[in-house]
């Protein structure tokens, strides 16, 4: 395939408008001018123009240049100057004293002074009580109760209309001082009104102390408390 330039499109071009301009000038001299004959006439000169030929392969492209690898240059070994080690004499160092050991105080051992015995006075021996005794003492000193707690007696109104009658018997457990442990009804008298009603006047009693026999340990005690309309 042919590759046109630029430069033989103008040349082409330049040919045809003189090759058209000497077919127009041969007309009108053919025209106007009858008596000059066409022998007579002058041959237009002739243009030549050399067309250049148009070159078909292109160019082969350039090598590439190959840039000159200069190797580095090889380092010189300089030779290190050898440092002999100088022995300094090292500063003979005087050995630490000897640590100072302090001796501990001697501790004087405490005076031990003995307490002066305490002189207690042996205790009388203890009478002895034998059993006999000991209910006496209880069956007295219950009488006193009941005579206490009679004092502060009332019968209750619905056990007079109805007639209620009967004894409640006690249990009571003090201390040496006369003091009420606990108390219990040993023995009901049937009718739970005069059983409460006993109690009640328990409460409001004040019982005396009890014989020496019975000082030394509590101990139980039944007193009876008895309820009769006249």
């Amino acid at each position: 395939m042919a590759i046109s330039s630029p430069h033989l499109f103008n040349r082409d071009h330049a040919f045809a408008w003189a090759l058209a301009i000497s077919i127009g000038m041969h007309i009108l001299a053919a025209i106007g001018i009858p008596n000059i004959s066409v022998e007579a006439m002058v041959k237009p000169a002739e243009l030549i123009i050399e067309l250049a030929q148009p070159k078909t392969e292109s160019p082969a492209p350039p090598e590439p240049v190959k840039p000159n690898v200069i190797p580095p240059p090889k380092a010189k070994v300089i030779p290190q100057p050898i440092v002999k080690p100088v022995n300094t004499p090292q500063p003979i160092s005087e050995p630490p004293p000897p640590p100072v050991i302090a001796a501990a105080p001697k501790e004087t051992p405490p005076t031990f002074v003995a307490p002066a015995p305490v002189v207690t006075k042996p205790e009388p021996p203890k009478p002895t009580v034998n059993q006999a005794d000991l209910d006496s003492a209880r069956n007295q000193y219950g009488s006193a109760l009941s005579r206490e707690i009679a004092k502060h007696i009332n019968y209750p109104s619905i056990a007079k209309m109805r007639g209620w009658q009967g004894v409640v018997e006690i249990d009571f457990q003090l201390d040496g001082n006369g003091k009420i442990l606990s108390q219990k009804i040993h023995t009901s008298s049937g009718f739970p009104v005069l059983d409460n009603q006993a109690l009640e006047m328990v409460k409001k009693s004040n019982f005396p102390m009890p014989p020496e026999v019975l000082k030394s340990n509590a101990f139980n005690v039944t007193v009876p408390v008895s309820f009769k309309l006249e």
